[in-house]
């Protein structure tokens, strides 16, 4: 009876080693943030122009420094009132990426913006009279080998 507690012991150990040793079939890749955003009426060419000016140029000087792969903007047709008007997306390099962002893009904004970060702070809340930010999404891309 010991001898077949044994072998199966080994059997059962040999199994878990050929599973863990198994390779994935994905990387994990770059990371989006999609940002979610609901337009007040009669407010869309006045925050399509903020985004075709600031937001833009801030985004491709991070583009430039390397902290962004990519950006977009997606109009879309909600479904209910309280859907999205506006879709702001931003590719990652990867999830480190985000280790001092905040830190790394303080010089991108004051070029940029011409502003400090209190400046920058009250352009923000000002522009709440043209959109509202439903929120964001982050998304990691799975890479199939």
């Amino acid at each position: 009876m010991n001898i077949f507690r044994a072998w199966c012991a080994i059997a059962v150990l040999a199994m878990a080693g050929v599973a863990t040793a198994q390779e994935r079939p994905y990387t994990e890749g770059p990371v989006t943030i999609v940002t979610s955003v609901k337009i007040m009426d009669g407010q869309y060419e006045n925050y399509m122009k903020f985004l075709a000016n600031t937001w833009r140029r801030t985004m491709e000087a991070s583009k430039e420094a390397g902290y962004v792969q990519d950006y977009h903007v997606f109009n879309a047709s909600p479904r209910r009132l309280d859907d999205a008007d506006l879709y702001l997306v931003a590719t990652y390099p990867n999830m480190a990426a985000f280790d001092g962002m905040t830190e790394r893009m303080d010089p991108i904004m004051a070029k940029v913006t011409k502003m400090n970060i209190g400046q920058r702070e009250e352009a923000s809340g000002k522009r709440t009279v043209m959109r509202t930010i439903l929120g964001d999404e982050m998304l990691r891309e799975v890479i199939f080998k």
